[in-house]
């Protein structure tokens, strides 16, 4: 029995079956999985991808395409979802998520992006029709050709306050992020309405993809042969893929030799391992070591010292992908499953200790856009306890004249520099290190001793690196 409800036409004028569009299909799939499963779109969608070019359905333009709609949707989600508030006649908590993410990137295709006004209406309904039915895509097509009347700046005009009148809220919209977040940024970077503009702006661009050349395993050389492949701005082992590219396809990131990594991550590596010790350099410990970027770099270090590199991490699926990026490294190491907090080795037995904490993740936001719209204020709270006990762990598993490492990849001061402060207040044997001098070459590192590394200014993640030392 057919479903007429889902196929008004007109009597007597045959029915057209809508035709899947395989591009729009895929990305469509991806944000419903972002939305339903609170999957990531940086894990979701290579598989996708995958498969589609092993059905032959897609080809290197497609790929692009698909991964533009999902990116951009979902970097540029606040603001698109103010437009299509201003189209609807309902609030947006009551439109269907599945009716709202074809809305979302039918308004992507038409603000976001050069496809002509007339595909990206008609691809839309005919997405809406394939995955809503012919009922709601007609909703789907009488918005969009609202939102197709004006251009992304005329909407802005539009839907975002003035920012005399509300400047985090009006940033906020142009923005494309959540208040909070605004308000939480600005304070961590200080100055005036340029800074915080341009950082927002680098949140929302596609990051380019860094590789970094593990010492002893492979070199910069090596990868600077690969296409499109040009030096990293400041660390001695990065390489950026300038137009993107497919790091799974170079032989030295394939054989575990070279892996991705944002060179701030490296950085924040590099900037421990050349932190000055007194007395022996023979143990290093990373004490978070999932999912292991940081470790396989430490390991390649430590090893070109003849020191050995304990790699702690609480989830044991995690820890198997540390001893993963480990696995070939020229020097001893040793991976195991532990809570950082609870640890089962002795007080003083490392001479480094790098505590890269779990966070917010707001330092990430250019990689994975929607976390901005996960997270909660409240957020905070919950890693609060975890940072300060594995930062307090962290300086007990230091010997005295040993260093610590603390790091997170977030800016928000309640994460970095208050952490950082308690433990100073609790322990008069910890003293901070001048981190700056330690990144030979990288400008605007602030008054320090502590550094904070930004998008907009370094190219790199939001990256935060305290250096302690234990002094008795």
């Amino acid at each position: 029995m057919s479903d007429t409800s889902r196929r008004p036409h007109k009597p007597g004028k045959p029915y057209r079956r809508p035709k899947k569009d395989p591009v729009r299909m895929l990305a469509f799939e991806a944000l419903r999985a972002v939305d339903e499963r609170d999957a990531y779109a940086n894990l979701v969608l290579p598989p996708l991808l995958r498969k589609a070019r092993e059905k032959g359905d897609f080809d290197g333009r497609d790929a692009a395409l698909a991964t533009e709609l999902v990116y951009g949707t979902l970097r540029r989600q606040g603001t698109y979802d103010a437009v299509i508030a201003a189209c609807v006649d309902r609030p947006l908590r009551e439109v269907d998520p599945p009716v709202l993410d074809v809305l979302s990137l039918g308004a992507h295709q038409l603000l976001g992006t050069r496809i002509p006004t007339h595909a990206a209406v008609s691809a839309s309904v005919e997405l809406a029709r394939v995955v809503l039915g012919d009922g709601r895509a007609k909703f789907v097509n009488a918005v969009l050709r609202k939102i197709a009347q004006h251009d992304l700046d005329a909407w802005i005009e539009r839907v975002a306050p003035p920012y005399d009148e509300d400047p985090e809220d009006h940033l906020a919209v142009v923005h494309s992020h959540p208040r909070w977040v605004v308000s939480a940024l600005w304070d961590s970077l200080g100055g005036g309405r340029a800074g915080i503009e341009e950082l927002l702006a680098a949140d929302n661009e596609r990051p380019e993809v860094t590789l970094v050349a593990r010492p002893g395993r492979a070199t910069t050389e090596e990868l600077l042969g690969e296409e499109a492949a040009v030096p990293g701005r400041w660390s001695p082992y990065a390489v950026r893929l300038a137009e993107g590219g497919e790091p799974g396809a170079i032989d030295a990131v394939r054989d575990g030799r070279a892996g991705v990594q944002d060179e701030g991550s490296q950085l924040v590596a590099l900037a421990l391992a050349n932190a000055p010790l007194d007395g022996p350099d023979r143990t290093w410990l990373d004490g978070c070591a999932g999912p292991g970027g940081k470790a396989a770099l430490l390991g390649a270090l430590a090893a070109e010292r003849g020191a050995l590199l304990l790699a702690s991490e609480k989830q044991p699926h995690r820890a198997g992908l540390v001893a993963r990026a480990l696995d070939g490294n020229p020097g001893p190491w040793q991976v195991i499953a532990a809570d950082g907090t609870r640890p089962p080795w002795l007080p003083g037995s490392f001479d480094r200790v790098l505590m890269d904490v779990p966070c917010t993740g707001l330092g990430a936001l250019r990689r994975r856009p929607e976390a901005r719209w996960r997270r909660r204020p409240e957020d905070l709270d919950g890693f609060a306890p975890l940072q300060r006990g594995l930062l307090d762990t962290a300086l007990d598993s230091v010997r005295v004249g040993g260093v610590v490492g603390y790091a997170t990849c977030s800016p928000h001061l309640a994460e970095t520099r208050a952490v950082v402060d308690d433990l100073l207040r609790k322990h008069p044997e910890a003293e901070l290190i001048d981190a700056r001098p330690l990144l030979p070459g990288v400008p605007d590192l602030g008054e320090g001793p502590d550094i904070q590394l930004w998008p907009h200014v370094h190219g790199t993640d939001a990256m935060y690196l305290a250096l302690i030392r234990r002094t008795g």
